[in-house]
């Protein structure tokens, strides 16, 4: 790797790294009292799929232990924003569903964050944050293929 790319790298890397930070500070703030992002990810993960999802799915989907994923959903059912049943065929496995409470939640916290990311798009112009979209899904399709080594 050049110098001049591994620069561009750390420099895109640095600045990804602060406004992921930045954001999650920031979202943080204006979410629903007692939501978490992580919350806020599943429920809202949950309500655009509209279908039930195993823990381990969902673990999968979010790139973490299904040991944090257990811990995301025993909050989530806590609050009564998800509902947990038994596979009927195989009893060592869950399902997940988004209750309606959950999708209240879901929609008062998309409506909470919405202001501060539609100031963000306006600001920075739709069609440039566009073109930042396809690039950063790209980027995250080539590290889920373990692209990058």
């Amino acid at each position: 790797m050049s110098d001049r790319t591994e620069d561009i790298a750390v420099a895109l890397f640095g600045e990804l790294f602060m406004a992921d930070q930045l954001a999650r500070n920031r979202l943080s703030k204006v979410l629903p009292k007692g939501m978490e992002l992580s919350h806020f990810s599943v429920l809202n993960h949950l309500a655009r799929s509209e279908q039930e999802k195993t823990p381990a799915q969902l673990a999968r989907s979010f790139h973490v232990t299904r040991g944090a994923m257990t811990n995301t959903l025993a909050k989530l059912e806590w609050a009564g924003h998800i509902h947990i049943r038994p596979d009927w065929d195989d009893a060592r496995r869950k399902f997940v569903a988004i209750s309606p409470a959950g999708k209240a939640a879901r929609d008062a916290a998309v409506q909470a964050i919405a202001p501060v990311i539609g100031q963000l798009v306006s600001q920075i112009g739709a069609d440039r944050v566009r073109g930042a979209l396809s690039v950063l899904r790209e980027m995250r399709g080539l590290l889920e293929q373990g692209g990058g080594r």
